[in-house]
């Protein structure tokens, strides 16, 4: 089963994207399966993170963004603004798809994980994932 989840993201940064997932899972309370998730995007990904402390996610943004500065003189690739090139690269080290095994209709993910879409530009963007539900 396939299905597309948007997502708006207001800002650059982690969005959490658990409770959206979740809700589709959950209509499926009779059942077991794998939850994969894939991103029809360049210039944002998806991960599975500490859903606890903001300070983890927070911390991850701001390591990353000292990893990819913007402004680099070796882009090339800038005419979308200086966070467009930064965004690709940050997309192509980290994932645009996870997968997530479910059971009776709930994600097993760990006590203090959390599914998110992380958006790696400025401006506001409207992102799909789309959700393939394989069923045992």
């Amino acid at each position: 089963m396939l299905l597309n989840i948007r997502v708006n993201t207001p800002h650059q940064g982690l969005h959490s994207i658990t409770e959206k997932i979740a809700a589709e899972i959950s209509k499926y309370s009779h059942s077991d399966g794998l939850c994969t998730l894939f991103l029809q995007h360049t210039s944002a990904s998806l991960l599975i993170q500490e859903n606890y402390d903001d300070s983890a996610r927070r911390d991850l943004e701001n390591w990353l963004n000292r990893l990819v500065p913007e402004d680099d003189p070796i882009y090339t690739h800038t005419l979308e603004g200086p966070d467009d090139m930064p965004a690709h690269i940050k997309s192509m080290l980290t994932a645009t798809q996870i997968s997530i095994p479910f059971k009776s209709g709930e994600l097993l993910l760990g006590t203090w994980q959390g599914i998110y879409l992380w958006e790696h530009r400025y401006s506001i963007a409207n992102r799909t994932v789309v959700m393939h539900l394989s069923f045992d």
